[in-house]
């Protein structure tokens, strides 16, 4: 079966957090859905105020391989996603391994660029950060070998159908995109 990460946070945007799993499950990936915030606790509050519980904390998943990590955006969830050891390391083990890593809105820049994930790579992200960006490319979701990233809330349908068809391929994409009138 394949399999996929969404780590989550307290601040995480929550269009983008939602829309990942929900498409990605929709597709029939099983999708594990890892809590970074401290004392084991599952429930986050998004950026919006939205409530969402994890199904574990990043802590059970840390043995675990993963076709695709994906991290969703929004302040402070980026912040808390960055600073959390743990993911940083399965990262560098996703990448190094040339399984998929991805990342929404402020992520590509606030926790792939800071820990350099992402030098290598043609990538983009909110327009507010693009700075941070070794190899920026101003599209809605630019996918360059293993990694996928994309804008932002506006663009979190695409860049998760984008996810389907890197793990699954063009027909899944449609197959799941169709009963969702896109």
């Amino acid at each position: 079966m394949t399999t996929a990460l969404v780590p989550i946070a307290d601040g995480s945007e929550d269009i983008e957090s939602v829309t990942i799993i929900d498409v990605l499950r929709r597709a029939g990936v099983n999708v594990t859905v890892a809590s970074v915030m401290p004392e084991q606790r599952l429930q986050i509050t998004a950026a919006r105020g939205t409530r969402i519980v994890a199904d574990v904390h990043l802590d059970q998943c840390l043995t675990q391989q993963f076709d695709l990590i994906a991290l969703p955006g929004g302040l402070p969830g980026a912040h808390h996603l960055r600073d959390c050891a743990a993911l940083i390391d399965l990262l560098r083990t996703q990448k190094d391994s040339g399984r998929w890593f991805t990342a929404i809105c402020a992520s590509p820049a606030v926790v792939f660029a800071t820990h350099r994930l992402e030098q290598d790579y043609v990538t983009t992200c909110h327009p507010g950060f693009t700075e941070q960006l070794h190899h920026f490319r101003n599209e809605r979701t630019v996918v360059d070998r293993n990694c996928i990233t994309s804008q932002g809330p506006g663009t979190a349908l695409e860049f998760s159908l984008t996810l389907v068809e890197a793990l699954l391929g063009k027909e899944k994409r449609a197959q799941v995109a169709a009963p969702m009138v896109i």
